[in-house]
């Protein structure tokens, strides 16, 4: 998963899973991760069968452990979380690790809940965390030693973390990701040493890369207990984006883990994993296509986030058929929420105010709200359980500083300049800190915050007194030269959302009384809400947004809305000439327009009618471009009050030579008014019509 600054395109996630037990000696954080040997592939030369084993049977979910006792009853909080009763205690409660050790390195200290400086991985597992997942790339640095970034994620950095992860209790799911940088559905880059091989070459290579990775981890006591072949395979794999081609390098990872497992008598969890879980017919072909192809594996994963993925009912139905149809485990390898719209690093943020969802918020409780949300709809959906994604990847240096030089010292932020050659196209030019950092379960200092104890208690919830947590901010919207109407209540969300109600909302007169409605602008106007669930006495401050605008009158003025009744398409002979297309180069704005064509001669009207406007003066326009139409053609915009017609004729001007057509001084005494479009011209003439605009203008 990579996550990019504020200035470049929002890419998507990553994976993970249950397990297994092991104990290890720690690490020390000080020692950076090394480019060895191991970390590199070895010869291509040996071979790897290409036969794929049958479909195995689905296996029995292993045990997870929690180091700290979970609650067992309801415990005090000061946020409230809603408790799934019938949570079993193995739910995979898991957190992406993998930026860890190169935040410490940057200088970085986490703390315990009191304040205390502590290991991150105890405070996690203190709070729930029961599974760590971390990413490996084959070799994240450049020919003079150099770190790409994003953590510099190689084998010895995955012991290191591993390491630390099993000795706080949790086990350990490991993502090849099969390149040497960020691996997603927008690109699935081969490693460096990979570049030249054949399929045969790259399939045995894979192989003995997962294996010897594998190997070394288990050696070192990293409790591995799940393994993903892939990250947001969506696209590709390691180069490869031929689905027999994807198949054959996945099927030569899960032989090398099976392989090891059974030497170490372990059982590993094979899981494979796609994003975009919203698009249900997709992975469905996804999914079929690895059961043509005899994949083995156990685990479907998918990243979900929920202001990108789609809907908790959408979410449930590609889970159940995942299980159903194709007998594979779920799990929800990514997710995530932001507790604020800040920017705490200098570097943007993956997810802002523009993309916060009605049900929740940019504070800590919606952040936990989010996740306990997800975290019920996967165990309704009978899934393994939940991954939150980089939950400790926050703010390196000084927000106000440049932390560049920390960046590319020690790969805290997401790409280094490093990043460039293997990795023109997008490290090489949005290289930077994270945009993750408002989206962590710690603050900017390293303290946990209260979302981070969701996962301890998800099965029994909290006791919270009943709290504001946001509310939803109404938009006005006013005519030129209307009076402006303020809502008379807002809708106000609680930390309990079963307490959600409408209430009752006072605006601050003078600020209302400084609206100008006789010209184009915008007003942020405060109010006072009274909060009837937690005393009479508790007043909070809201606000409302005003536009004063041009209103247009016209109904689906661009037709880019698929209910179309409003307008009324007639026309000459036996077959309509027109529709209503989707095809953007052809539309003025957005995708819709109203398309004509014929090989014949053409005559049609496209219109609309009011039945109560308001009495005033009024302005039509509308968009066109066409051509092949000769000078004798008839074409013209009109409006019909009280059956009598004003119109304004318009010619052809060519492909993308749209003409503006407006008839002004339209006066409207009864409210009604019929306006339309009318066109006559001869065989093959070709056109689009688009954007019709009705304002008041007096």
């Amino acid at each position: 998963m990579k996550k990019k600054t504020m200035i470049t395109v929002l890419l998507a996630a990553a994976l993970s899973f249950t397990g297994c037990g092991a104990g290890a000696d720690q690490t020390s954080v000080d020692t950076p991760p090394t480019k060895t040997e191991e970390s590199t592939v070895v010869s291509p030369e040996s071979s790897v069968s290409e036969t794929v084993a049958a479909e195995p049977p689905i296996q029995t979910p292993l045990q997870t452990t929690n180091a700290f006792p979970l609650p067992t009853a309801a415990e005090d909080a000061g946020i409230y979380v809603e408790p799934i009763p019938n949570l079993s205690d193995n739910f995979i409660r898991g957190m992406d690790v993998s930026s860890i050790l190169a935040e410490e390195k940057s200088g970085v200290k986490y703390y315990s809940a009191d304040g205390k400086e502590q290991d991150v991985f105890t405070t996690m597992a203190e709070a729930g965390v029961n599974y760590a997942r971390i990413r490996i790339w084959n070799d994240p640095f450049d020919e003079n030693g150099n770190g790409y970034g994003g953590g510099n994620n190689d084998l010895a950095t995955a012991i290191a973390l591993g390491k630390r992860a099993t000795e706080n209790g949790m086990k350990v799911c490991i993502d090849f990701h099969y390149s040497d940088f960020w691996a997603d559905p927008s690109k699935q880059m081969c490693p460096k040493a990979w570049v030249d091989f054949s399929l045969e070459e790259k399939s045995n290579a894979l192989y003995e890369f997962t294996k010897d990775s594998l190997t070394q981890l288990l050696e070192n006591g990293v409790d591995v207990c799940m393994v993903q072949v892939g990250n947001e395979t969506n696209n590709g794999m390691a180069g490869e984006t031929q689905i027999p081609n994807i198949a054959k390098l996945m099927s030569s990872g899960s032989k090398a883990i099976r392989e090891v497992a059974e030497s170490y008598n372990k059982d590993i969890q094979v899981a494979l994993h796609y994003t975009n879980a919203n698009d249900y017919d997709g992975l469905d072909s996804i999914l079929y296509k690895l059961s043509s192809f005899q994949v083995d594996y156990d685990i479907f994963a998918l990243s979900y986030y929920p202001y990108w993925h789609g809907t908790f009912e959408n979410l449930q139905k590609v889970m159940a058929n995942i299980q159903d149809k194709y007998g594979k485990k779920t799990l929800i390898a990514e997710t995530a929420y932001c507790y604020t719209t800040e920017d705490t690093d200098g570097s943007g943020n993956s997810v802002s105010e523009a993309d916060l969802i009605d049900a929740y918020g940019a504070t800590v409780q919606s952040q936990s709200t989010a996740l306990r949300d997800v975290c019920a709809t996967a165990n309704d959906a009978g899934a393994l359980g939940v991954f939150y994604w980089e939950g400790a990847w926050i703010t390196v240096g000084d927000v106000n500083a440049d932390n560049s030089p920390i960046w590319e010292e020690f790969g805290s932020g997401w790409a280094s300049s490093y990043a460039a050659a293997y990795d023109p196209n997008d490290a090489g030019k949005y290289y930077g800190g994270c945009s993750w950092d408002n989206q962590a379960l710690f603050d900017a200092t390293g303290k946990p915050l209260e979302s981070l104890n969701t996962f301890k208690w998800l099965k029994y919830g909290t006791n919270a007194e009943p709290a504001i947590d946001m509310i939803n901010v109404p938009t006005v919207t006013c005519n030129i030269g209307s009076d402006v109407e303020m809502p008379e209540t807002v809708d106000v969300v609680y930390n309990n959302r079963a307490l959600n109600a409408s209430m009752p909302v006072e605006w601050y007169e003078e600020m209302v009384l400084n609206i100008d409605t006789s010209k184009v602008g915008t007003y942020e106007i405060t109010g006072r809400v009274l909060d009837e669930k937690s005393g009479s006495d508790n007043q909070t401050e809201t606000f409302c947004v005003v536009n004063v605008e041009r209103l247009n009158y016209v109904s689906n003025p661009s037709f880019e809305d698929s209910d179309t009744s409003m307008w009324k398409v007639s026309y000459e002979g036996d077959k309509n000439p027109t529709d209503f297309q989707k095809k953007e180069t052809d539309a003025h704005s957005g995708e819709y327009s109203f398309h004509f064509w014929s090989e014949s001669d053409m005559s049609f009207n496209i219109e609309q009618e009011f039945k109560d406007l308001e009495s005033g003066t009024y302005e039509l326009k509308a968009c066109f471009q066409g051509g092949d139409i000769d000078e004798s053609a008839q074409m013209e915009l009109y409006a019909n009050i009280n059956e009598t017609t004003v119109s304004d004729p318009f010619t052809a001007q060519g492909y993308a030579n749209w003409q503006e057509p407006t008839i002004s001084s339209i006066k409207v005494t009864d409210g009604t008014l019929k306006i339309g479009i009318h066109i006559q011209c001869g065989a093959k003439g070709w056109g689009t019509i688009d954007d019709f605009t009705l304002h008041k203008i007096d």
